[in-house]
């Protein structure tokens, strides 16, 4: 026995979903495991912003709830998270299947493609890295799963071409796997026309997987560089998803937008809420992309320009848009010089429609951490 703690379910469900607990002491580089019957929870240790962190898939423990783990070495070793590097990506599998890439190269800004959904499938649109028959070509920026701005000290990083800004990959700063999550850190630069870096942007992306389920947990932090950044009041931003073609509200084949204050499709675009979820039919069944904005996150519950043609995108700036009564330079946010600002998204890939999948429970289990009583 390395371990044994109680695990306090007060203010959320954990059903399915990942659970962060902090750690007081080093345990060994090996498989580990939580037990509380016969059936091993696989368990994983992370160094993480200067902290250590046991990391697992909580299966399930209501609200009210309480468990007593105790952690071992893993009995049965399965497999898990692997990566491999090129200079092109890092590609991510689970179980030796294909997961997720970040994308290095190749585009004016670092991207995740290709994306496997809750059924294994594709569930972001391939063009315009791929040209598949059948799928939408529009927004040849939008390029699965990104994250930009279209006004930066008056530079567009959103949109592509010339006169347009760049994000260039700087350096891999960890890519680590293990049974639980697979990490990427990587730092890269906010490159204007005219050579000037404005911004020193690290992200940090997590991916999880489960049986029924998959997430990513996006950080980005960005960091003015000699002088102040000005983040402009436009809806062309910023952290963006665009689903699979399939899952279109506009090609009336089932697809659908529903967010945290019950808005739906048309009705979810501009609109503040603490999540959106887009389901849809992928390949024959009910898919879904939920994404959760963090309670920390600048302007909580954040602004959602999220389109019925499959543009998934959160943006905490574009004010003046989406609320057209309000000034235009009202969603305006200046960056001193130095200073970092630092946005944080889950996206949850899960089967069936929003109330089957639980989203709202997700999201709850997302804002509250348990509470854990070392024994």
């Amino acid at each position: 026995m390395l371990l044994r703690v109680e695990v306090r379910a007060t203010e959320a469900s954990y059903q399915g979903c990942p659970v962060w607990m902090p750690l007081l002491r080093r345990l060994p580089e090996i498989p580990l495991a939580l037990m509380e019957g016969a059936t091993p929870v696989a368990a994983q240790v992370v160094e993480r912003e200067g902290k250590r962190w046991l990391v697992w898939i909580e299966p399930n423990l209501p609200k009210g709830g309480r468990k007593l783990y105790t952690l071992r070495p893993h009995p049965q070793r399965p497999r898990g998270f692997e990566h491999t590097r090129t200079e092109q990506s890092v590609q991510i599998t689970y179980q030796g299947k294909p997961f997720t890439a970040y994308v290095l190269q190749g585009a004016p800004k670092p991207y995740l493609y290709p994306l496997y959904g809750a059924n294994g499938k594709p569930i972001t649109r391939h063009f315009p890295m791929r040209v598949v028959q059948g799928e939408s070509m529009d927004h040849p920026h939008h390029r699965s799963v990104w994250f930009t701005h279209g006004a930066v000290n008056g530079v567009d990083f959103w949109g592509e071409g010339a006169g347009k800004g760049k994000i260039v990959p700087r350096e891999l700063v960890r890519v680590e796997s293990g049974l639980v999550l697979s990490r990427i850190v990587a730092r890269n630069d906010w490159v204007a026309p005219d050579g000037k870096t404005l911004l020193e942007e690290t992200t940090e992306i997590i991916a999880y997987a489960a049986p029924e389920a998959r997430w990513l947990d996006y950080t980005v932090s960005l960091k003015a560089k000699e002088e102040p950044v000005r983040f402009g009041d436009t809806k062309e931003g910023t952290f963006g998803v665009r689903v699979a073609s399939s899952m279109e509200v506009t090609r009336g084949e089932g697809g659908q937008i529903v967010n945290a204050r019950g808005q739906r499709n048309k009705d979810a675009w501009g609109k503040r809420a603490e999540w959106c979820d887009y389901t849809g039919p992928v390949e024959g069944e009910i898919v879904g992309i939920a994404i959760f904005d963090h309670p920390a996150n600048f302007r909580h519950p954040t602004y959602w320009h999220v389109r019925d043609y499959g543009l998934f995108a959160v943006n905490p700036f574009g004010i003046h848009d989406f609320e057209p009564d309000k000034p235009a330079g009202t969603g305006d946010y200046l960056l001193a010089s130095g200073q970092t600002l630092t946005l944080r998204y889950r996206l949850y890939l899960h089967k069936g429609r929003t109330d089957e999948a639980r989203v709202a429970e997700q999201f709850e289990a997302y804002r509250h951490a348990p509470q854990f009583v070392p024994r």
